[in-house]
């Protein structure tokens, strides 16, 4: 029986195959939107920013308020 199954379900593979895929992105993505690391990192890269005088005190702090809600589990975006 599960040889005739799989037989079956053979030309759904590539289905399969990029469905696991955008698992993988979506898990990525996940990471880079709340590991508490990468936002710190976001942080520290706007206030780099800030300093170079290539933004604004009012877009580093409108920025940073984004970041730090996503740091807390408020979402955010």
């Amino acid at each position: 029986m599960g040889f005739f199954t799989e037989l079956l379900l053979l030309p759904l593979a590539p289905v399969r195959g990029v469905a696991w895929v955008g698992e993988k992105i979506a898990d990525q993505v996940d990471h880079q939107m709340n590991d508490p690391a990468v936002i710190r990192a976001q942080i520290d890269e706007l206030d780099a920013a800030f300093e170079r005088g290539e933004i604004t005190e009012a877009d580093r702090d409108e920025q940073q308020e984004v970041l730090l809600q996503r740091l807390v589990g408020g979402g955010g975006a």
